[in-house]
């Protein structure tokens, strides 16, 4: 790469090459066109060109209009005015009143007095009233009409002559106050009141539109009035004057000489010397010297003669007969300008010529000698009526006038003109060029809007005109006088583009309207057609682009070599000029391969600067020991980067290319990929220093990093679309974001912990007198904890990490922290929920007292019993319990939110997209086993009653405990339906205890049994039911299910909400087993036989009094049986009212809803088995007691207002299947055995035929897992130990509340379409002789089932074989919020 100072030679010499090979094209090209030019011309000397500079500005003058002065001169005084004298005879000449034509209408005076009350207030509309003085004459006038008599005589006489007389006299009398005796100038103002008032009248009478003779004569009277009142003033008998003009003579002082003074101050010479030079020229510099200038140029344009332009100096003869057409007026009228300011050469004649020899012609036609013509100019110059100096005679022609002898005219070139030098054009560029420095010197920028002043425009526009320099001669003189300054580099470009502007734009207005004498004066070289330039003309202008193109070419690159510098010069003016004046102007050509040349110069140029400028970064931000360098130096660098390119792109926003070349792309392809290696190998040189120190990074520092670098990366794609970042930044400094999840696990697991310890578990009450309200009923341990979630995943939302399946990555891990944070939570809230629920209250501890012998052991069941008959009283419900069921409540939802957030479905698919199903089928490390403890049969009998209160904990091998069930009172046949998820890496062996809970002493061992859960034996991921014998008596069943342990952001998503559901139907159904015991009470089959009793006995006693009519049971004995448990129902419910939320009080009314359909399920019918059962069934009175006790209990849950607002559970809620199926046994239950195993055997048809669809359907897609679920037809309703195959919930299915809410309405759709013959089965197991036909139904379940399984294993066999196609998905980034 060559150095600045080679390059900059380098284009030196090539411009000066372009410059010499145009001007010898040039030069080739015009030299046939411009023959009639001169030589080169003679330099003009300083004092050359002073000196008819000094000439032109003393002839300006001498010729410009003589200065007038006011003289006074006193004026004759102008004659006395009169008044009228006698106002009588005045009156009955022009108003006789001897004719009713003549007669004032009747009632006149009224109108009269209300327009004189005008006149007085000022109200009156007509002009001239307004005058004090007129008010003061009415108001005198005013009294005299009002008097009693005179209104009398003016109604029965109707005369105009005593209203003027009387108002005369008033008049008189008003405005003679005040004056002097002898003062008569008064009594013209009698004249204009009177008048005044005789306007009034007339205008009265108009209105009236009568009287027409009357007005004439009063209107004649008005005018003789005012005939000597023209303008009433007041003589004040002084004598009057008036000035008149008279011409100045002139002074020949240089002080009143402006435009010798502007030629003093440009040549630099004292007013002083000046006027010594005027006053020894005089004689000389004289107006006929100038007329005799002007007709020997005359002479020289009517002859065809050497001196003025020709016809071969202009390319088209048109241009040259055009402007010699236009030279003979201009002629005509500088000629006439000299005899108005010398009027006495009109009337000379040339005395020293021979009187035989004739005036030469000035053309063919001419038929004026100078005689003539001289006389006809006196007589027009001398006539005293001539309207302008263009008022001569059509005939006479200025340009005909001549000299009388030819010989005696002084060529141009032989400079014997006085006042046109030799070369004017050489003249015109010297003067302009000392006008031009003197100006850039002492002009004012402010107030000069163009490289001239005024006066310098004005000298230099005399010039021309006196030079007869043509218009566009005179702007290319200006144009390269500029030029010559700028390649001097006196100029700078924006005075360069300055001067262009003034010869590109129109002279002002106010100079159009009398233009000077110069041709095309109006136009510009915008404006004026190349083809009526000279040919001289148009080769120097050429030749100035030329020379400017390569001038300004340089000062360009000088200018852009300095571009990436801090402060450098701005390249816009010179743009500027290159495109708008040089380029744009068709009188220049550009080379194509020259522009090219040029771009490519200039680019590397620019190239090498960025270089040197990223050197300069280096050398500052980096220090030279790599084992100094941190971060903090790469983001510096990058910073220095982006600022400068950010600077530059701000520079060069409005032009963004520059000749060719993009500043900012140049920059960013020479910059950017040595930012990108050098930032590349420092900060993999950083990180493996900190390695081999043991150290580590700062986190922050580390996102810093990655913020800047990313930046840096966008600027790059914008400026640099094509070419590609250099390195990836998210794989250099992915580390750091783990590291950083990793210390947010640890900090999440410790959160967890001290939230929990600073929870008081309150409600977050406004005030001790406002109801809390459901957002306020959740404790500040579980705000906290989603919060920190919130906080984690807003980390890494902002920063915006650019890579869709690191932040896929990033945002399963954190959903694996947020899982196993939730799992903690929901595991320290359930023991201190279950530890308060179990805490005994002050009732039961007054009972644990007296209870230590078995004696007081029954006392305490006899007091038990006598105080059932009574009203039971309220579970107490410790506050802080609810307020954690909020807590778990609340968390399902914050839960959802988060799930959304994180774009949980997004992130998956981009990382099903990239794994594949390889990583599908792959055998996982941890698997996830659902052990459902569903029910129990025949267990032991513990309690004196024949009971027991069985409860069920589960532990492993190795002695920990893994679930502990609720207690199921008084019962032999329990149901539980309880889940735990139990996660293993191998096989691993479970023991189920079933104890019975006594109230006082030590827990009864009721039985106990095993099972293996092995990952092999569930390979298909299928669930399995097994009824365990217990080593004691009965059996009891547990549903297993086993999913895979996955590192799937889902599936943690489906694993918390999993914690957080189960615990909370946990917390509910430890809640509703408080209330259970006493809805089993009152909806026992003692209560209902207590019911039917008591109304027995009513029938006996009715026998023995021999009543005509049985007592029957009514509705209101009905309702009144369940009045207790609506009492303990609302007791309960208004505690929980006052802290839990409306969600989780809808939750437990659910539940315990539920609780009231077992009971009376049990009630009803046995549970579901193969074996008969020694229940008795109801009879039609029974039945009809229980179902309208349903019907109660489901008015009381669903809590309708009077307006119909469902204030309790919905309706759709509380019309689950079971309560379906409950309401169908109206329909079988007494039906006979016969017709019940018909239909029984037509349902199980229908069920094994959907199954069979259902199969082939499922063996015919894609899916690689098993089922989400077996219809319920195809399983069955899971006889006890039928061994039927039903897929629970998976984990996926309760990965957000969307998917919870479908899987359970799928669930109802399934069972509300698919009719299950379960009750027929369990009315059957009361009738003995279907005995046989319920075991033939268990084998046939048995057969259904071992198909389905064997299907589900081929089908998945088959998939993880064929199916290795992972599912396309669109390419696009996650949404990150």
């Amino acid at each position: 790469m060559m150095s600045f100072a080679s390059r900059k030679s380098h284009v030196h010499r090539r411009i000066d090459s372009i410059q010499s090979a145009q001007s010898v094209r040039s030069s080739k090209d015009r030299r046939s066109r411009a023959g009639s030019l001169a030589a080169r011309p003679v330099p003009v000397s300083h004092d050359d060109a002073y000196s008819y500079a000094l000439r032109v500005a003393y002839l300006h003058y001498l010729l410009q209009p003589k200065a007038k002065r006011k003289q006074w001169v006193p004026a004759p005084k102008p004659p006395p005015r009169t008044h009228t004298s006698n106002i009588g005879d005045l009156v009955k000449e022009f108003v006789p009143g001897n004719t009713t034509s003549v007669k004032l209408p009747h009632s006149f005076h009224t109108p009269l007095l209300k327009r004189m009350e005008g006149v007085i207030r000022g109200s009156e509309t007509l002009p001239g009233y307004s005058d004090p003085a007129v008010k003061k004459t009415f108001a005198q006038a005013y009294t005299a009409f009002t008097e009693a008599s005179f209104k009398k005589s003016m109604d029965k006489e109707r005369k105009v002559e005593p209203l003027v007389l009387i108002f005369y006299s008033a008049a008189t009398k008003a405005c003679g106050l005040g004056h002097t005796p002898g003062d008569d100038s008064w009594k013209l103002l009698v004249d204009r009141h009177v008048a005044l008032f005789v306007r009034l009248v007339t205008h009265i009478l108009r209105a009236q539109g009568d009287k027409p003779e009357l007005l004439s004569r009063l209107n004649t009277l008005e005018n003789k009035l005012l005939t000597n009142d023209q303008n009433l003033f007041i003589d004040t008998s002084q004598d009057a004057g008036k000035h008149i003009e008279v011409i100045v003579p002139l002074s020949y002082d240089v002080k009143d000489m402006s435009m010798v003074q502007a030629v003093a101050k440009i040549f630099g010479l004292a007013h002083s010397d000046v006027q010594s030079h005027i006053d020894a020229q005089r004689p000389n510099w004289t107006e006929e010297a100038a007329l005799k200038d002007l007709k020997g140029y005359q002479h020289r344009l009517n002859a065809n003669m050497s001196g003025v332009l020709q016809s071969q100096d202009f390319e088209l003869e048109e241009a040259y007969q055009d402007w010699k057409k236009a030279e003979g007026p201009f002629l005509s009228s500088m000629m006439m300008e000299i005899l108005i300011a010398k009027p006495e050469l009109a009337k000379t004649t040339s005395g020293g010529s021979a009187a035989s020899e004739k005036p030469l012609p000035a053309s063919p036609s001419a038929g004026y000698g100078e005689e003539q013509s001289y006389a006809d100019l006196n007589r027009v110059v001398s006539s005293p009526n001539r309207n302008s100096i263009y008022g001569l005679d059509n005939r006479l022609s200025l340009s005909s006038m001549t000299l009388e002898d030819a010989a005696s005219i002084r060529a141009v070139d032989e400079a014997h003109y006085t006042f046109i030098p030799a070369d004017p054009r050489e003249f015109l560029k010297v003067i302009a060029n000392y006008a031009l420095e003197f100006d850039a010197m002492h002009g004012n920028a402010d107030e000069q809007d163009s490289p001239f002043s005024k006066q310098s425009m004005e000298l230099l526009t005399e010039l021309c005109v006196r030079w007869r320099i043509p218009q566009f001669t005179r702007l290319i003189v200006y144009m390269e006088v500029a030029a010559r300054r700028f390649t001097d580099t006196l100029f700078t470009v924006i005075d360069l583009d300055s001067a262009f502007d003034l010869i590109k734009s129109t002279p002002p207005e106010k100079e159009l309207k009398k233009p000077p004498p110069i041709y095309l004066y109006s136009g510009s070289l915008a404006t004026i057609d190349r083809g009526r330039w000279t040919l001289a003309d148009s080769t120097t202008y050429q030749q100035m682009l030329h020379t400017l193109h390569d001038a300004l070419l340089r000062e360009l690159y000088e200018t852009l070599m300095h571009c990436y510098q801090p402060k450098p010069p701005s390249a816009g003016p010179s743009v500027h000029v290159l495109q708008t004046h040089i380029f744009d102007d068709p009188s220049f050509a550009r080379k194509e391969e020259e522009a090219m040349e040029y771009t490519k110069m200039l680019q590397d140029g620019m190239i090498e600067q960025a270089a040197n400028v990223y050197r300069g970064f280096l050398d500052v931000e980096i220090p030279p020991d790599q084992h100094d360098w941190n971060f903090s130096h790469v983001k510096n660098l990058g910073n220095s980067v982006v600022k400068l390119c950010e600077k530059i792109q701000k520079r060069y926003k409005s032009n963004p290319v520059i000749m060719g070349v993009n500043p900012l792309t140049v920059l960013a392809e020479t910059i950017f990929p040595s930012f990108e290696n050098d930032a590349h190998e420092l900060v993999k040189r950083i990180m493996q220093v900190a390695r081999d120190k043991g150290d580590e990074l700062p986190l922050q520092d580390g996102f810093d990093l990655y913020k800047d670098l990313v930046e840096i990366r966008r600027i790059h794609r914008s400026s640099l679309p094509n070419q590609p970042f250099t390195f990836d930044v998210e794989e250099l400094l992915v580390e750091f974001v783990w590291r950083w999840i990793q210390n947010a696990e640890e900090r999440a697991e410790e959160f967890v912990e001290q939230a929990m310890k600073h929870d008081q578990f309150q409600v977050r009450s406004q005030g001790p007198e406002q109801t809390s309200r459901d957002a306020d009923r959740h404790s500040h341990s579980v705000i906290d904890m989603f919060q920190l979630f919130h906080q984690t995943a807003d980390q890494v939302f902002q920063l915006e990490w650019d890579n869709d399946v690191h932040h896929a990555r990033f945002m399963t891990a954190l959903s694996k922290i947020f899982a196993n944070s939730i799992a903690r939570y929901c595991e320290i809230v359930d023991q201190r929920f279950v530890k308060e629920m179990d805490t005994p209250r002050p009732n039961e501890q007054e009972a644990a007292a007296l209870a230590q012998t078995t004696q007081s052991r029954f006392m305490q069941y006899a007091k038990d019993a006598w105080n059932n008959k009574e009203k039971i009283e309220p579970f107490q419900f410790y506050p802080e319990s609810l307020v954690k069921l909020n807590n778990i409540e609340w968390a399902m939802q914050e839960l959802d939110k988060l799930e959304k957030t994180m774009n949980v479905d997004a992130c998956a698919a981009i990382l099903e997209k990239v794994d594949g199903p390889k990583k599908q089928v792959r055998r996982p490390a941890k698997y996830v086993f659902t052990i459902k403890i569903v029910e129990a049969e025949e267990i032991k009998a513990c309690d004196p009653n024949g009971t027991s209160d069985p409860y069920v904990v589960l532990v492993d091998e190795y002695q920990k405990r893994l679930h502990k069930t609720r207690i199921i009172m008084r019962t032999l046949s329990p149901r539980w339906d309880e889940s735990v998820d139990v996660t293993v890496s191998g096989a691993l062996n479970i023991v189920a205890t079933i104890w019975d809970y006594d109230t006082f002493g030590d827990h009864d061992f009721v039985g106990r049994t095993s099972l293996k859960l092995d990952p092999i034996h569930f390979s298909d991921y299928l669930p399995r039911e097994f009824w365990l014998d217990l080593d004691t008596q009965g059996r009891i069943l547990l549903r297993v299910s086993m999913e895979g342990e996955r590192d799937d952001i889902q599936f943690y998503f489906g694993k918390a909400f999993r914690h957080l559901k189960r615990t909370e139907r946990d917390m509910v159904r430890k809640i509703t087993d408080k209330l259970s015991r006493h809805i089993t009470a009152s909806l026992s089959y003692e209560a209902l036989r207590s019911l039917l009793g008591r109304n027995l006995a009513s029938q006996v006693n009715s026998f023995f009094k021999r009543s005509s009519t049985l007592p029957t049971l009514t509705d209101a004995d009905v309702e009144n049986a369940l009045q207790s448990l609506f009492a303990y129902f609302n007791d309960n419910f208004s505690t929980m009212k006052e802290t839990l939320t409306d969600a989780t009080m809808v939750a437990v009314m659910t539940r315990l809803w539920k609780e009231v359909l077992m009971a009376i399920e049990a009630l009803v019918v046995p549970p579901l088995s193969e074996k008969p059962s020694s229940q008795r069934p109801l009879n039609q009175r029974e039945l009809d007691v229980v179902f309208k006790w349903l019907k109660l209990l489901y008015s009381f849950f669903n809590a309708q207002d009077e307006t119909g607002e469902v204030l309790g559970v919905p309706a759709e809620v509380l019309k689950s299947p079971k309560y379906h199926d409950l309401n169908s046994l109206n329909f079988f239950y007494f039906d006979s055995t016969e017709n019940l195993v018909r239909i029984s055997e037509r349902m199980a048809a229908a069920t094994a035929q959907r199954q069979q669809q259902q199969l082939q359907g499922q063996m015919s897609s894609n899916r690689l897992s098993a089922p989400a679920a077996f219809s319920a037809a195809a399983a069955g309703p899971a006889f006890a130990s039928m061994g039927t195959i039903r897929r629970g919930k998976s984990i996926m299915m309760s990965r957000n509340l969307g998917t919870m809410r479908r899987a359970k309405e799928e669930k109802r759709k399934e069972a509300q379409a698919d009719p299950s013959d379960d009750m027929i089965l369990r009315i059957l197991r009361m009738r003995p002789e279907a005995t046989g036909y319920l075991k033939e139904r268990h084998r046939q379940k048995e057969r259904m089932a071992a198909a389905a399984a064997a299907a589900m294993i081929v089908k998945q066999s088959v998939n993880q074989g064929w199916n290795n196609s992972a599912p396309s998905f669109g390419r696009g980034g996650i949404p990150r919020r």
